[in-house]
């Protein structure tokens, strides 16, 4: 039987804490040995981060590869719909996104909201990121809940460089197929 943040006791909720702290700061050794020692690399916070998800997004690639191997979920999405792929192209960590693609990470993996990390990089522009997952794999077609595509999106945000790598692929794709 599980337990709501309610019914444990502050000593407990205090020692979760620590836990997402050292993932966010990318203390890798720490975290790995806390896990050997049983701590579940599934560990989940109260708004559904994963320790993977908080350090993806803080840019910890050792902290995001010891996580994978140890069997955290790569493509696990939490209450906002983010997955761990995502928050690294947010914030620009195309090692991070090499980890977790590495790891097993779905390419075109999304939460609730459909959105890819192609999706994203192209929001934000970042061009690396663009080319490492299209050369990885990702569908430059794919489209979000709402039913834009990462080109559109990017065009949305302003972005300069990545509608035009997007279209490109978009092309190579659609003549492969065709």
């Amino acid at each position: 039987m599980s337990q709501t943040v309610s019914q444990l006791d502050p000593d407990t909720i205090a020692f979760a804490g620590r836990c997402f702290d050292l993932a966010r700061r990318g203390y890798t050794v720490e975290l790995g040995d806390l896990i050997a020692q049983g701590l579940p690399a599934n560990l989940t916070n109260d708004k559904g981060d994963t320790l993977l998800i908080l350090a993806a997004y803080h840019g910890h690639v050792e902290t995001v590869r010891m996580l994978g191997v140890r069997g955290a979920d790569p493509d696990r999405a939490n209450d906002r719909g983010q997955n761990a792929l995502g928050g690294a192209a947010f914030k620009g960590a195309e090692d991070v996104i090499a980890a977790l693609l590495d790891g097993g990470a779905a390419i075109d993996g999304t939460g609730h909201d459909g959105r890819t990390a192609l999706m994203i990089a192209a929001m934000f522009d970042r061009t690396g990121i663009v080319d490492l997952l299209l050369a990885r794999g990702a569908d430059p077609d794919l489209r979000d809940a709402t039913g834009f595509s990462a080109a559109d999106l990017a065009a949305k945000m302003n972005a300069y460089g990545t509608p035009r790598q997007l279209a490109a692929a978009s092309r190579a794709r659609s003549q492969e197929t065709g």
